[in-house]
């Protein structure tokens, strides 16, 4: 007899029927727990927990109705009732392996890993079918990276790949815990014998591929990026990761066809569009890499690599305006992004837009950017604009990240010399030539009324003749 996709969902068809009609059918046990495993899959636990109820009062003596039970009770937190059940399933059937993971899942939500694990490593003692047992592996594993205990994780996820060696997840999590202990070359030994035993599988392959370019071996790189094309050649991430090798390799038409091979295969990300656009522009071929420059914003305007590409690319030319024009966009979009704010504040200073660049540099220093010639800039340009007080203030903040800064104290001296507190400027010019008398020029520079002022010059006059 053939069925239907429709027969198939007869069951949660009848369900929802009686739902809507309150009339009570009887379905079998292996019907509810398909009709629950859909409710949560799609995330309707509300309907899931009716399916639950209904269940076992058609079939009271249930185990899996009452695991499900156990799921729902973790996903509400009620941890207690979820073990008390879990306990008496236990008693029914003591070598039942979802009992075991279902009461490590309950021990885990609590950050209980350690217990966790004496659980799952219990399950795979009484397990019936040892070579069936990749997912218990798996859970140990997961239970180690908990703990950050990633030796021991890594040794489950080994075990994991060996019952199942199509295990992917865990061939990735195995990865992750070399990557984490930096143990690149450990990886690669791992890798290349899973591939003697698994020759034609192309995340292994891409994974190796990725650890060579870690080591800067690109071209093991690059040939591991080949099988990994060769096992499969529909693998998108192979491509984009051969055209970061071959540009690294400085090979940027053949970077170009890979990352362009990714736009045919898939719908076209920002990353390939960015990459194609700076392997023009590394090639000369300036007009193209403009146009994949914005070709990435239209894709992703929220991709500020995006945005920062096409305003480098107007500013090494010296076309400051449309920099601007750019950056304002960007800023539009994003008026959180540090990058964009330093960017903004820099053109608008080549441009002599001094009030607006001031705002970019105070921009940038409010979301967290520190450092040092950001905060010599804002103040320069402050100076500028005769705000010695705000520079003043600006520098003594400076001054607590970057504490004795020949730069800042000779920024200060100028400052209180300025302003007239002559004490402040003495102390702080006097440190500033201890620290490195070579920068005695910034009071030239930004101070010029200040060299003809007799205390100003006897200072420095006095420190050099010291120094020699």
């Amino acid at each position: 007899m053939n069925y239907s996709h429709e027969d198939e969902n007869f069951p949660l068809t009848r369900f929802e029927s009686m739902l809507k009609t309150n009339d009570i059918l009887f379905f079998d046990s292996n019907e509810f727990e398909n009709i629950i495993h859909h409710y949560l899959e799609n995330g309707k636990v509300s309907l899931a927990k009716r399916a639950i109820k209904l269940g076992l009062s058609q079939h009271p003596s249930s185990v899996n109705l009452r695991l499900f039970q156990v799921e729902i009770l973790v996903i509400e937190n009620k941890f207690s009732e979820a073990d008390d059940i879990l306990d008496m399933l236990h008693d029914l059937e003591p070598t039942n392996e979802e009992i075991f993971i279902q009461k490590a899942n309950v021990l885990s939500k609590q950050d209980e890993h350690e217990k966790a694990i004496e659980i799952l490593l219990i399950a795979i003692d009484v397990s019936s079918t040892p070579s069936e047992d990749s997912d218990l592996y798996a859970l140990v594993g997961m239970e180690y990276l908990f703990l950050d205990q990633f030796e021991n994780a890594v040794m489950y996820f080994k075990k994991c790949l060996e019952s199942d060696p199509s295990d992917y997840s865990a061939l990735h999590n195995v990865v992750y815990c070399y990557d984490f202990l930096d143990l690149n070359e450990d990886a690669i030994a791992y890798l290349n014998n899973f591939l003697d035993s698994n020759p034609y599988c192309e995340v292994a392959w891409h994974q190796l591929g990725r650890q060579y370019f870690a080591i800067k071996d690109y071209t093991k790189a690059n040939a591991a990026f080949d099988f990994a094309i060769i096992s499969d050649d529909t693998f998108v991430g192979a491509y984009i990761e051969k055209g970061k090798v071959l540009e690294k390799l400085k090979y940027y038409e053949e970077a170009i066809e890979n990352y362009k091979i990714t736009l045919a295969l898939d719908e076209p990300t920002s990353f390939a569009l960015l990459r194609i656009g700076h392997c023009y522009e590394k090639l000369g071929k300036e007009d193209m890499a403009l146009q994949f420059f914005k070709k990435t914003v239209e894709e992703d305007a929220l991709l500020d690599k995006g945005w920062i590409a096409i305003t480098k690319f107007y500013m090494k030319r010296l076309n400051y305006q449309k920099a601007l024009h750019y950056i304002n966009k960007a800023v539009n979009i994003d008026g959180e992004n540090v990058l964009y704010w330093k960017l903004f504040a820099t053109i608008n200073k080549r441009l002599n837009f001094l009030e607006e660049a001031e705002i970019g540099y105070k921009r940038t220093l409010e979301l967290g950017n520190y450092e040092l010639d950001t905060w010599l800039d804002r103040s320069d340009i402050l100076i500028a604009l005769g705000e010695y007080d705000a520079a003043i203030y600006n520098l003594n903040q400076a001054a607590e990240f970057y504490p004795e800064n020949s730069e800042i104290e000779y920024r200060l001296g100028g400052l209180y010399f300025t302003t007239h507190q002559t004490e402040e400027g003495r102390f702080h010019l006097k440190n500033a030539l201890k620290l490195n008398i070579d920068y005695s020029f910034i009071i030239n520079e930004l101070f010029p009324k200040l060299n003809n002022r007799p205390m100003v010059k006897a200072i420095i006059s006095e420190c050099k003749k010291a120094s020699n």
